[in-house]
């Protein structure tokens, strides 16, 4: 895979960045940490982590929370994300919402899919979510 990342050209940082999100997780309910590092176009990286709620819909995952923190820091536009949890013998992989989240800001950036012992694999946005829906398709009505 290409390399995304500014200057250094390396991706232990932004895997770091999703361990450390992990830890702050707040998931009494499913004991399911995970955690996200979101790497702007800029080089900037914001963190997010699941936050669960009694009520579970009301919850959110770790992507959309790494997103929404980046919008919010006035950022739309990202190269890479990370994300991390302790699944085990499987790479942990973004809900259908949060692909489609993040699809709203392009198909075309890496994304890192971890195991718990901290192996991973790069896969695209467009593979994590092929023939989706975005923006560009309301201008076609």
């Amino acid at each position: 895979f290409g390399c995304c990342f500014p200057a250094c050209c390396d991706s232990s940082l932004l895997l770091r960045r999703s361990r450390e999100a992990k830890n702050c997780a707040y998931c009494p309910y499913s004991r399911f940490p995970v955690g996200a590092a979101l790497l702007t176009t800029g080089g900037e990286i914001f963190s997010g982590c699941n936050v669960e709620n009694a009520c579970y819909s009301l919850g959110m995952c770790a992507e959309r929370g790494a997103i929404q923190k980046a919008i919010s820091e006035g950022h739309t536009s990202f190269k890479a994300m990370a994300i991390a949890s302790d699944m085990g013998d499987h790479f942990i992989t973004p809900c259908g919402a949060c692909r489609q989240v993040m699809r709203e800001f392009g198909t075309d950036w890496d994304v890192y899919l971890t195991k718990g012992d901290g192996t991973y694999i790069v896969k695209r946005l467009e593979e994590l979510l092929p023939t989706s829906f975005g923006p560009e398709d309301l201008k076609k009505v």
